[in-house]
């Protein structure tokens, strides 16, 4: 599904910084991060867990504790506007509003002692100043948008009495209620299981369609890439280590970390042909490196099968490889081949 997308991005993130300062060090857990999102258009975030991708919506949202436990630098502009200089009342307006974001897990993030209908009201009485009846309206509107059967009586239950499914989809009713302009959507369908999943993501494809929103997309399922995305942004240890068109990413990988997140998909009926031989799923040896002890040069160098003494001593810059296609790595001509070391 292609949806026709503005030349001008309504978010663009420019050397995006957020260290937390721990004991007097400043650790980087974004360190340098670019992207940028236009209208209609759905942008992917891949990496695994400690990568820094939820780091790095919590602070395009304002989200993360305040000086001298966090600091974020660079530059986040929101249609225009550069957020990271508003004050908290300015972010306020705009957050929920302007940008909302969908986090990972809705049993964490709605308000377990308030009603369904409640949240999703005020909501909206706080950012468009409307009656609580018309919160009320608008909060049946949307649960009734994104297919929530009953409805009416949804309303006056709490987080507690819906399924995972559910609270997911009162998630997306809920950051949708202002029609922002931008949404970012932490891993939004990691806990469901692939029935209601798949429901998810065809439900945000539709929303986009119908609003023209921007979506940003963080996972680590290179499977709901494929499904989801446009273009893609892989992280590494808080950097962004590749960026492409989902289709180049998928048939040309320059990095040997995405080559190595897709050895680690399951192939259909790999493991059942007769007559096959079977593949055994590939794995990417050893773990993303603490913050306290980030390697020199390629912080990927420890796990790669093609990392020299260049790797382990230089940091890659990120660099066009080919049109519309960025690397950080010594070796990305090579960098199919990692697979199967």
């Amino acid at each position: 599904m292609a949806t026709p997308v503005d030349a001008a991005p309504l978010l663009a993130v420019e050397g995006l910084r957020t260290s937390f300062v721990d004991e007097g060090v400043a650790l980087h857990a974004v360190d340098g991060l670019s992207f940028s999102v236009g209208r209609g258009e759905t942008l992917c975030i891949v990496g695994e867990s400690g990568c820094g991708k939820s780091v790095s919506a919590l602070s395009v949202m304002r989200l993360l504790p305040p000086p001298p436990a966090c600091r974020v630098e660079g530059s986040v502009r929101l249609d225009g506007r550069e957020i990271l200089a508003l004050s908290e009342a300015e972010m306020r307006s705009i957050r929920g509003n302007t940008i909302s974001m969908i986090f990972q897990e809705p049993m964490t993030s709605l308000n377990p002692v308030v009603t369904i209908g409640y949240q999703i009201a005020e909501a909206v009485r706080q950012h468009e100043g409307r009656s609580w009846a018309e919160g009320y309206a608008r909060a049946l509107e949307m649960l009734r948008l994104v297919r929530i059967p009953e409805a009416e009586s949804r309303l006056k239950q709490y987080p507690h009495q819906l399924s995972g499914g559910m609270r997911q989809r009162v998630m997306i009713a809920m950051a949708l209620a202002c029609r922002p302009k931008v949404l970012l959507a932490d891993e939004p369908t990691t806990a469901l299981d692939v029935t209601i999943q798949a429901q998810i993501l065809e439900l945000m494809r539709e929303l986009q369609e119908e609003t023209g929103t921007a979506i940003v997309l963080i996972t680590h399922d290179l499977g709901v890439v494929a499904e989801m995305a446009r273009r893609v942004v892989v992280m590494y240890a808080g950097r962004k280590v590749e960026e492409a068109t989902v289709d180049d990413l998928f048939d040309r990988p320059a990095h040997p970390y995405t080559v190595g997140l897709m050895g680690s998909i399951p192939q259909l009926g790999s493991s059942v042909e007769e007559g096959a031989a079977r593949r055994r799923l590939a794995e990417i040896p050893g773990i993303v490196p603490s913050l306290r002890a980030m390697p020199s040069g390629c912080a990927f160098a420890p796990r790669c099968p093609l990392a020299t003494e260049r790797c382990r001593a230089e940091m890659p810059p990120l660099e066009e490889r080919r049109p519309g296609h960025r690397s950080a790595c010594w070796h990305w001509e090579r960098a199919a081949e990692a697979i199967h070391a």
